[in-house]
């Protein structure tokens, strides 16, 4: 008798708590994207942001976009193999413009060993991936901003290796013929 009753009683406790769902729970009144809203002055029911909105790491994110990292050989590692993925297809692998996608008939973009380029603000390069220039779409959303610098890096290093002096690298003398 007393498992007959603890079963009643346990039955009698979930009963409520079991009675509260209901299919009204999915059937939720809502609006469809872009529904006119009598709820709103404005009759839209996509809300906009409110002001200063700030998604989730995006300070992180902006912090980073700012400040180049200090050179090292596993940045430039990271750079070289970010390049090649990313950048090599249009630019080539040292840089000069000629990558397999202008081969094909697409525009040439401009060489890193220009004068211009070399004497261009990094922060520029940064912008130019970040936002795209000319014919280049923007990298923003397939390169991190790490990565960003790592590339720059890398492309101040094949800009160096060619255009180098041996007053910039007095410890090459020996090595030259």
């Amino acid at each position: 008798m007393t498992r007959t009753l603890l079963l009643v009683l346990i039955l009698a406790c979930a009963a409520p708590a079991l009675g509260g769902c209901d299919v009204s729970m999915t059937r939720q009144p809502r609006y469809d994207t872009y529904a006119p809203a009598k709820l709103w002055p404005d009759g839209a029911s996509a809300r906009p942001l409110p002001a200063h909105t700030v998604a989730q790491g995006d300070l992180a994110r902006l912090a980073e976009t700012g400040t180049p990292p200090d050179a090292s050989p596993a940045l430039l590692a990271r750079g070289r193999e970010r390049f090649e993925v990313y950048c090599a297809p249009c630019h080539g692998l040292a840089g000069d413009g000629d990558g397999v996608i202008p081969a094909h008939g697409f525009p040439h973009p401009p060489s890193f060993h220009e004068a211009r380029l070399r004497s261009t603000p990094a922060q520029h390069i940064f912008d130019v991936i970040s936002h795209g220039y000319g014919v280049m779409y923007s990298y923003a959303s397939r390169v991190d901003p790490k990565d960003r610098w790592a590339i720059i890096a890398y492309v101040r290093a094949l800009q160096l290796a060619r255009h180098a002096t041996v007053a910039q690298a007095p410890e090459a003398t020996e090595k030259l013929p």
